[in-house]
């Protein structure tokens, strides 16, 4: 990176690191409340920001009205301001265990694959507190490491990332030396979350919430290949704001890896259309437009 934009970089950073550094100084009920007035304040007052969230809801939900999509909006923004400070404070949200132990037929499903020594993938999306699945595995006594995407800001990024591993390695990025990292680690037997719900330019398009959402279906293919169980898992936040719901469900069936990740898709779509306020509405999942 130039000097320039490497200064430039940092510039833009320290205002973010006043944040986090007051956020982090804070107890834990007036940080979350911070972080959740913070993002709803932004989400409201950028244009693009609320243009994106509107027409996603639009598109996904033609017959919801103008006061219902302020609801889902407010509440999106009030979740991910929450997870994203939880996620930045990981060590102390790792201490509180604000999440329910693992329940569901996945979980079962987990513990066998590892009593065989097996690896698997467990598949969400950026809906309520998903980090809480690594945190509740860690408390279990299983790390669990992720795929994602890096931060621009390189600063913010060193310590996102440094957050992120705090929660389980491997911390794998989406290029090919991440993608050898994650088949070694799972073909040692080791466990891999990752969010499927982004859109991927040459992916194939499959059906998310009724509309055709460009997905890659390496994971599945990974799963296929390897004979390991693909887990769809969530931690739904619940009302209070503070605790979440761990629930594993039945892994895929197998199939072609186009079928295994519609049936993931299915299976986020669920949750979304019976919490949609929990969704992360700011992705440009299915188009580039808004």
């Amino acid at each position: 990176m130039a000097k320039k934009s490497r200064a430039a970089s940092f510039v833009a950073w320290l205002p973010q690191a006043a944040l986090l550094g007051l956020a982090r100084a804070l107890p834990v009920r007036p940080r979350l409340a911070l972080a959740s007035w913070l993002t709803r304040t932004v989400v409201t007052a950028v244009p693009s920001l609320r243009a994106r969230v509107e027409g996603n809801l639009r598109l996904i939900f033609p017959d919801m009205d103008a006061a219902e999509r302020r609801r889902v909006r407010d509440g999106m923004a009030d979740s991910f301001g929450r997870t994203m400070i939880e996620v930045m404070t990981r060590r102390d949200f790792q201490r509180r265990h604000d999440w329910t132990s693992p329940t569901g037929p996945g979980w079962e499903a987990l513990r066998a694959a590892r009593a065989a020594g097996k690896g698997a993938f467990l598949v969400s999306g950026h809906f309520g507190q998903w980090e809480a699945v690594r945190a509740a595995l860690m408390a279990e006594g299983i790390e669990a490491g992720a795929m994602i995407r890096p931060v621009k800001n390189p600063y913010l990024d060193r310590d996102y990332l440094a957050c992120v591993e705090a929660g389980g390695k491997p911390v794998v990025g989406r290029d090919g030396g991440g993608l050898r990292e994650l088949i070694r680690h799972v073909r040692d037997g080791g466990v891999m979350a990752v969010l499927l719900d982004q859109y991927t330019k040459r992916g194939v398009e499959i059906d998310f919430l009724g509309q055709p959402a460009p997905s890659g279906t390496m994971i599945a293919d990974l799963a296929r290949k390897y004979d390991l169980p693909m887990i769809p898992v969530y931690g739904t936040r619940a009302p209070d704001g503070l605790r979440v719901i761990v629930e594993f469900e039945a892994a895929i069936p197998p199939g072609t890896a186009e079928e295994m990740t519609q049936a993931a898709a299915n299976s986020l779509a669920t949750r979304v259309r019976a919490t949609p306020e929990q969704y992360f509405w700011l992705h440009r999942r299915w188009v580039k437009t808004f």
